[in-house]
């Protein structure tokens, strides 16, 4: 089922280049990439440039979480694209972000994520990266 996706909209109250940049810094990227309402900072570590790999190790409970990925393209602050692999994800699965200025407080980020095992690996990353714009976005009012 790999012809599976998923595509969310988020309105950010940032200027784009803080809302990009904050996709490629590890310490802000372990604040918001939490895929559930109340899970602690995950274990991150980047290389953010095209070819460099990253590693979230998110924590749910005494669960451990990895999540792996290659940046496949970093057009700043426009275009953010990875692989993404999980213990939910297959062969070529891959994220795509698009950031639009709305104006110079405000981003559009336009998510979408590329295939899946299943449709129910699907619903939950919908709802998972729901969660992870949302708290993107109370991080960046803060």
């Amino acid at each position: 089922m790999n012809e599976l996706s998923l595509n969310i909209n988020k309105t950010i109250k940032a200027p784009i280049e803080k809302v990009f940049d904050a996709w490629l810094n590890p310490k802000l990227l372990s604040l918001f990439m939490t895929p559930m309402p109340g899970m602690p900072p995950s274990d991150v570590t980047t290389d953010a440039k095209v070819g460099g790999v990253f590693t979230i190790i998110m924590k749910a409970g005494e669960d451990q979480l990895p999540h792996t990925g290659k940046y496949l393209e970093i057009n700043r602050p426009n275009k953010l694209v990875f692989t993404w692999q999980s213990h939910n994800s297959i062969d070529g699965s891959t994220v795509t972000l698009l950031f639009d200025e709305m104006n110079k407080n405000t981003t559009n980020i336009r998510l979408s994520h590329e295939k899946f095992i299943d449709e129910k690996a699907r619903d939950d990353h919908q709802g998972g990266w729901g969660n992870i714009l949302n708290v993107l976005n109370s991080l960046m009012t803060e």
